[in-house]
């Protein structure tokens, strides 16, 4: 191998060895996403049924469900998700280490799950959704990566943080004003799941504390009448 493909290759390999989970979902979802592709529409629609976290599968066996819907792409392509990964999951898996990225997404994905599905229950209860809707699919790693993208704010200066959860606020608002369904109803939950895991990742080197920031923030406000007398 030529030396400067040398050189790139391991490069590259100390760049997966920095986010192993990341890049082990990445392979994950490039096998079923391969056979996905490879098998009927029928036996598709099948093996996704068997792993859709919606009101009946949760029901049966939630945590196999749960588990497994992560393991599958609803929409987007293969390339387009290793492009989102690393943009978003490895810098945080770098900077939060393995351990509290996996929690991050975790608390994400099942608790946007829940609270979608149970938004989604309460419809059919009152006569909004048909009762078919407890078998209506619900698989992919979406919610997750909304997680991830909301715990990123606390990684960002000022006052470029702010802008940045504006825009992830107004994108996966205006989702969920447009679309009103159980989904956009997830996305905007990860989101505010992801927020919460402040206190998961305020140890953290390089995190913006936004109570430090107030108290400074404060103190400005109180010094500046002085300073103008």
């Amino acid at each position: 191998m030529p030396t400067h493909l040398a050189r790139a290759a391991h490069a590259y390999w100390a760049y997966v060895r920095r986010a192993p989970g990341t890049h082990i979902w990445l392979v994950i979802l490039f096998a079923t996403t391969v056979v996905i592709r490879h098998v009927s529409p029928e036996t598709a629609e099948h093996i996704l049924e068997q792993r859709s976290t919606n009101l009946h599968q949760l029901a049966e066996s939630p945590v196999r469900v749960l588990v497994t819907s992560a393991m599958w792409i609803a929409g987007g392509g293969w390339y387009f998700y290793f492009v989102l990964y690393n943009i978003f999951h490895v810098p945080a898996e770098r900077w939060l280490g393995t351990g509290r990225w996996l929690a991050v997404l975790l608390i994400a994905h099942v608790g946007a799950t829940y609270l979608s599905e149970g938004v989604l229950y309460w419809a059919i209860e009152h006569g909004h959704a048909p009762h078919s809707a407890v078998y209506t699919l619900d698989y992919g790693v979406s919610y997750a990566l909304a997680g991830v993208e909301a715990v990123l704010t606390y990684r960002i200066t000022a006052p470029w943080r702010y802008l940045y959860l504006g825009g992830l606020l107004f994108f996966y608002g205006l989702a969920l004003v447009e679309g009103r369904d159980f989904t956009s109803v997830g996305h905007f939950s990860a989101v505010l799941l992801g927020l919460a895991c402040y206190p998961l990742v305020r140890a953290r080197p390089g995190l913006w504390d936004p109570v430090e920031a107030g108290r400074r923030t404060w103190r400005r406000l109180r010094r500046r009448p002085a300073a103008a007398r």
